[in-house]
């Protein structure tokens, strides 16, 4: 659910998580008012206020966490990308020469790149990832190993290129791994359970002002739903309209590759 929900236009997603519920809210206010009536929902507000601060903390710290948890995580997806675009980078520097392995290497680069973006990108947005990337991956290690046999680096520059490729491998498993969604279930169905009871719990309050209690209700109500679309927007860091570009990649392509 969470997976559909962020492939989803980002104003549709809003119409789903916030306008209707924060409608259906306020016309439950209006009807619970009329068929109740104030007086008897005034009985409530004493003992319901109490309870109602006492959920809406619980819900608020909930919530409060799960945004702070999946936005870091959204970050370390987005550094991810970042550390794999300079470790090819360096890469490219240190391939820099005439031999023969040399040319290889910076081949096998380019081609890793590429199809980094053009295939595995779409891919992780359907939480998977490009066999043909991991195979182009594997060429570069292949090159960089021929390189090393051939002697035309010193020991210490062939320490830094297997450096510099063990980081560019570690940044996509990162990535491939925050691509499949960051919020386990059970922590959607607390969220969304969480948010159906503390915007429920303002039909059990009665007032004379029926239409600041209303306004109440559904400032309430998009305040709730607003941090769920949050949530949801970035829990899949490279799927639907918010989600993480290979500019990184482009940049480190764009500088190094031969026209």
């Amino acid at each position: 659910m969470s997976y559909y929900l962020t492939t989803l236009p980002l104003w549709v997603l809003i119409v789903l998580i916030v306008g209707l519920p924060t409608a259906a809210a306020m016309i439950a206010q209006v009807v619970i008012h009329a068929r109740v009536g104030v007086p008897r929902l005034a009985k409530n507000n004493e003992i319901a206020g109490f309870k109602f601060a006492t959920i809406g903390v619980i819900y608020a710290v909930l919530l409060a966490f799960a945004v702070i948890v999946v936005w870091e995580k959204f970050s370390e997806a987005q550094n991810a990308v970042a550390q794999e675009g300079a470790g090819a980078a360096a890469l490219f520097r240190y391939a820099e020469g005439n031999e023969p392995e040399a040319y290889a290497l910076k081949a096998a680069l380019i081609k890793y790149l590429r199809s980094s973006i053009a295939q595995e990108w779409p891919k992780m947005e359907e939480e998977s990832e490009s066999h043909d990337v991991t195979a182009s991956l594997s060429e570069v290690y292949r090159a960089a190993m021929a390189l090393n046999r051939s002697g035309a680096r010193t020991y210490a520059d062939m320490t830094e290129v297997f450096a510099q490729l063990d980081n560019v491998t570690t940044a996509r498993r990162i990535r491939l791994h925050l691509a499949i969604g960051l919020v386990p279930n059970v922590i959607w169905i607390v969220l969304f359970a969480g948010g159906f009871l503390t915007i429920g719990f303002t039909l059990f309050f009665g007032s004379e002002n029926l239409p600041a209690q209303v306004a109440i209700t559904g400032a309430l109500s998009v305040l709730v739903t607003m941090g769920l679309v949050v949530i949801v927007s970035i829990d899949h860091p490279f799927t639907g309209p918010i989600h993480i570009r290979p500019h990184p990649l482009e940049a480190v392509l764009a500088e190094f590759e031969t026209p």
